[in-house]
Formats: structure tokens, C-alpha cells, sequence
């Protein structure tokens, strides 16, 4: 009878970093069994270059990258360039694309990954068109393999990870996103795919056709065909109040996820290099019901802005009328605080915003360097207009 691979000191300390605040893991057995090959581990997540980048995919997904780092993962972000031209987004434009992949969004990646103490230096990143374009990574036939593995009605499920309702009617090309978003993942070399928990269908794929498909099969260290691990970071909430106020018990679960922050509603989010003026402003008119921590976007980004970053306390400073300064040294005190109606919405909300005005210092001083300032300006401009 074969043993279980050994627990080592090590490795259990690479594995506990790998999963530290993941919402899921797909799947921890197959995690340790790599780990114990001791092979070098290669990470990528991918992102559209869709408007300016938010504390969700900015903080909340680069701290993750920082945690792959610390343990001894190689970690990538791929500037999806081609996804972005398939999902309409910055009017089709290519060229705009490719040019803010560059110069915004892999600079908005790297300032996020100072806020959180990441290494920016050791991150990289990948130009999705020089992938697709290199014979050597032999993209496209990667692309069938894996649609000839994949019924086309599973393409149609996959939608939502566009960010489109499943069911509604498509240009063919947005079919073929999820086929080419699992194929990035072999093409890379990839052994751990990252992104938050609406990424996880395009993930699955991957899982089930990574032993059936014949190039740029991944292979563990002994040359077994294997599956690459999923890694889903848990969405962040947006700061907008649920179109429904109170939500009945039994629509909790569904309202939570519709709450979730959209940079294409900017008053439900807080971008990576807001000013300290936007960021208190954002805060100030923020949905945070008295009493109430669980439909509550403010606890949850005390939560995972704060003591889930790494914070070991969380400060509100408060008038001597108010009762005065008060340490929080977790947050479950903070929600017991929040919940008895001993801790006030507004002292809440200013708590937080001093500290996200803090935490997000590096990366404003990081788009003060006028090439970087000027391609935000240049994305900024395509928001609006």
C-alpha cells in the first residue's frame, strides 16, 4: 500500500500561504502533491483591460500574488488584450488597447502589489498578444484541443465570466472566449489559475480537458499529465445599497452577490489611485445599515482591507462626546462593537477610509510620474466619455 506524500514544516507552511483567505481551492490533495515534487510553481491570473482597476482586483487579488510569493511561486499577470477586444470593451479599439495594457493597466498591478507588500519587481507581465503570436507556445492549436474536449452548450454556460448573462444572444466570437481563457493556461505553463470566484467556470474547464488535450499537456516533474489548480479569491462587495432594502432571509445569498463592486459603477467602488478627497467621499456616502454586519459593504472591507491584509488592529478616532478613541483588535470586535450599536456607521466609515487612504499611499506616488499619470488620464477619458 503507497504512503501519503510527507507533511513537512515547509511545505505546510507553502501550502497554508497558498490558501490564506481563498474561497476556494481546487483542489488542497492536489496542492500538497505538488509541493512535495518540489518543482518550481508557475501562477498566472488574467485581466481585461476594462477602465481603471479597483480595490477588488487591485488589493484583494494582488495580496493574494504577494501570499504566492512569499511562497516560492513564480506569479504572472496576463494583459489580456485579445479578451478585451472579444468583450466590446474601450470600443474595440486594438491598438488603444495594447497601448493601456501597457502603460495603465500592468502599472496599476504592480502599484497595487506595493500596497499590499508584495515584490513588484519579481511579478511579470504578459502581453497576451506576444503569447498568441509566438509559434513556440503553439497557441491557437491549444485553443482547439481544448474546444474539441468542450460541448458548445458548456461554452454557452460559461458566459458569465464576461460578465454577461447566460442565455442572452452573442457574436459567435465571445463562444470562443472561454476555450481561449483555459487554453492561456496551458500555453503558460500555467500549475495554479487565479481569479476571483466569477472566474471559475472558464477554471473547470481547464480542470477537465488539462489530461485529454495533446499540446501543452501540463505535467507534474515525473512527466504526469495533471490538472492545473484553481485558486478563487472571494469577491469583494460593491459600496452601493442593494436595489432591495431589507432583503427577506431567503434573498440574502442572491443580494450579496448582486452587491458586488463594479468599476462600471464608480460610486460602488474605490480605485486603486483615488485621492484621499475621493476616497473619504466614497466612504462618507457608503450603504452601511446600523446594526446590520453581514449586507454590510463597510464591514466587509474592515475585513478584507484591513485585518485581512494583515492589519493587526483597526483605530477609529472618535470625539471625547463620542466616547473617544477606541482600538478594535479584530474583526470580530469590530462587528460585536457594530452590531450592539456601540461603534457608529460614520465612525465606521471614517475608520476605514483613513485607513485605505494610507494603505493606497504607494500606489498614488506610484501614478504622480507623469507617463503613468497621463495613461490613467487617457483612461479616465475613455470612461467618461
Amino acid at each position: 500500500m503507497t504512503s501519503p506524500p510527507p507533511h513537512t514544516p515547509d511545505i505546510t507552511r507553502r501550502a497554508a500561504l497558498i490558501q490564506r483567505n481563498l474561497a476556494e481551492l481546487l483542489t488542497p490533495e492536489e496542492l500538497h502533491a505538488l509541493l512535495v515534487t518540489g518543482q518550481r510553481l508557475n501562477h498566472y491570473i488574467g485581466y481585461e483591460i476594462s477602465g481603471r482597476v479597483h480595490l477588488g482586483g487591485g488589493l484583494v487579488l494582488m495580496a493574494k500574488v504577494r501570499d504566492f510569493q512569499e511562497a516560492g511561486v513564480d506569479c504572472s499577470v496576463l494583459l489580456a488584450d485579445w479578451h478585451t477586444w472579444i468583450n466590446d470593451k474601450l470600443g474595440g479599439d486594438r491598438d488603444r488597447i495594447r497601448r493601456l495594457a501597457v502603460s495603465y493597466y500592468g502599472e496599476a498591478m504592480k502599484a497595487s502589489l506595493l500596497c499590499v507588500g508584495g515584490d513588484p519587481g519579481a511579478l511579470r507581465l504578459i502581453l497576451a498578444s506576444d503569447v498568441y503570436a509566438d509559434p513556440a507556445r503553439d497557441y491557437w492549436a491549444t485553443v482547439i484541443e481544448v474546444a474539441k474536449h468542450t460541448s458548445v452548450a458548456r461554452m454557452q454556460r460559461s458566459i458569465t465570466i464576461l460578465g454577461r448573462k447566460e442565455g442572452e444572444q452573442h457574436d459567435f466570437a465571445k463562444l470562443i472566449y472561454p476555450a481561449m481563457q483555459a487554453a492561456d493556461i496551458f500555453a503558460l505553463g500555467v500549475h495554479i489559475a487565479h481569479a476571483g470566484m466569477d472566474q471559475r467556470k472558464a477554471h473547470v474547464v481547464a480542470r477537465d480537458v488539462a489530461t485529454k488535450i495533446r499540446v501543452n499537456t501540463l505535467r507534474d516533474a515525473a512527466g504526469t499529465a495533471i490538472k492545473p489548480l484553481a485558486a478563487h479569491s472571494p469577491l469583494l462587495t460593491g459600496l452601493l445599497k442593494p436595489d432591495r432594502w431589507p432583503v427577506p432571509p431567503e434573498e440574502r445569498a442572491d443580494a450579496l452577490a448582486a452587491m458586488k463592486m463594479s468599476k462600471s459603477k464608480p460610486r460602488s467602488a474605490v480605485f486603486v489611485h483615488d485621492s484621499p478627497d475621493e476616497i473619504r467621499a466614497k466612504l462618507r456616502g457608503a450603504f452601511c445599515p446600523p446594526g446590520e454586519v453581514e449586507l454590510n459593504p463597510v464591514m466587509d472591507w474592515i475585513e478584507r482591507l484591513c485585518f485581512g491584509l494583515g492589519d493587526p488592529e483597526l483605530r477609529v478616532e472618535r470625539r471625547p462626546e463620542n466616547g473617544g478613541p477606541v482600538t478594535f483588535a479584530s474583526i470580530q470586535e469590530v462587528r460585536e462593537a457594530y452590531a450592539s450599536g456601540a461603534l457608529h456607521p460614520m465612525d465606521a466609515k471614517a475608520a476605514l477610509a483613513d485607513r485605505l487612504i494610507d494603505r493606497l499611499e504607494p500606489a498614488r506616488k506610484h501614478f504622480a510620474d507623469p507617463e503613468r499619470a497621463a495613461a490613467l488620464s487617457e483612461m479616465e477619458a475613455l470612461i467618461t466619455n
